[in-house]
């Protein structure tokens, strides 16, 4: 693996276990963002915590790269409902008085680049040397 594929690999475990940690460390900034029809929103926010933290910490390791970056695939799927409701009610996030207005439609292509950055490492060519 190239020095910049190892150090976008590195970047991308820091800021999944970082978000996952945040989820931990003030889950009532991620409370805002669950749809009212998602129930148990506070387990919900850290469950994905959890699976940020476990996810970005098996990146590292060759053996479970793959399956990781499969998972935050998955993960980035299962919470774009949460994002798709910021964006559609204008949610109000980290503290602020009024929501974002376009910036919380920006979150939402953004989830596509996340996965894509994420299915760099998916690929079964990921682990190669080349």
């Amino acid at each position: 693996m190239s020095t910049g594929r190892r150090a976008g690999l590195w970047l991308m475990a820091f800021l999944y276990v970082l978000a996952g940690v945040m989820h931990f460390v003030r889950p009532e900034v991620y409370l805002p963002m669950m749809p009212d029809w998602l129930p148990a929103h506070r387990e919900l926010v850290l469950l994905s915590g959890a699976a940020e933290i476990l996810l970005g910490l098996l990146l590292l390791p060759a053996a479970t790269r793959r399956p990781a970056a499969w998972g935050i695939i998955l993960l980035l799927i299962a919470v774009f409902p949460a994002n798709l409701h910021v964006a559609l009610h204008d949610v109000p996030l980290f503290g602020a008085e009024k929501g974002a207005g376009i910036g919380n439609w920006v979150r939402l292509p953004f989830q596509l680049l996340l996965a894509w950055w994420a299915w760099a490492y998916a690929r079964p060519e990921a682990d190669s040397n080349r």
